[in-house]
């Protein structure tokens, strides 16, 4: 054997040529990972590229002061080649995030059926949103129409934040107040039409994105407390919600300062 005839440090050498070749392979071999980092906000009291995102026909609306952010990840694409040294870049970073490609888009899908995929969650959570806001407020939903316009965004986390801000806009805080008393508050979390709060994705970077804009309180799912405190910016106020009608109590008891507010 050629090798028996080698000194040792020679040996160890041509030894360590394939376990280098392999690492230097790895270097530029696409990943099965997404990275994330902290993404865009929008205030769904306002406008977005110019058109207000919440319009309402059919019922007086209010003016609001204040602002209701909802916030998003950003992801490197499906079809986008990631390395292993941009994998070792992300992990050692507090913002970006390193995730399994198909715990971000669905596995097998192009790219164009992943954008359809998402658009149609938007949609549906949309439609929630608006079911769950008219229930809490006992309006009739062939009577008061809500249109809802978000450009550039897929997904069903913003669903919360759609459904406080209709009810911002129709009822603020039911004493002439505005529910975010006057905060810039951010937020994450899907809604049912049962105004259940579930569980989404990237809570720790989406808290970033929160605080770079300008927020001071984070609405959270609560099953997500953990992930939201992991890597919390200073300065941001974190609330723990599993129900739309606890979300409004606590914005109202942040406003008057009585009443309870459940932290994480």
């Amino acid at each position: 054997m050629l090798l028996s005839r080698l000194t040792r440090p020679w040996a160890v050498a041509v030894c360590a040529l394939p376990v280098v070749a392999l690492l230097a392979a790895a270097g530029f071999a696409p990943l099965p990972f997404s990275l994330a980092q902290p993404g865009l906000t929008a205030n769904v009291l306002g406008e977005n590229r110019g058109t207000p995102v919440i319009t309402i026909s059919g019922a007086p609306v209010r003016t609001t002061s204040g602002q209701l952010r909802m916030t998003t990840i950003e992801a490197t694409g499906p079809d986008q080649h990631v390395s292993l040294s941009d994998v070792i870049d992300s992990w050692f970073r507090t913002d970006r995030a390193v995730m399994p490609r198909d715990s971000v888009y669905p596995s097998g899908n192009s790219v164009k059926e992943i954008e359809q995929h998402n658009t149609e969650q938007m949609q549906e959570s949309q439609d929630d949103a608006t079911t769950a806001a008219l229930n809490y407020l006992n309006l009739s939903d062939k009577k008061v129409k809500v249109t809802l316009t978000l450009a550039d965004v897929g997904g069903p986390s913003a669903g919360l934040l759609f459904t406080l801000g209709i009810i911002d806009k129709l009822k603020g805080d039911g004493d002439g107040g505005d529910l975010t008393g006057g905060r810039v508050i951010a937020g994450t979390g899907t809604i049912g039409t049962d105004g259940t709060v579930g569980a989404v994705g990237g809570v720790a970077l989406k808290t970033q994105a929160a605080r770079r804009d300008g927020a001071t309180v984070f609405l959270v799912p609560k099953a997500e407390c953990s992930d939201a405190k992991s890597e919390l910016p200073k300065g941001l106020r974190l609330v723990a919600v599993t129900s739309l009608k606890g979300a409004v109590s606590a914005l109202e008891a942040l406003e008057s300062g009585k009443g309870s507010v459940p932290g994480c």
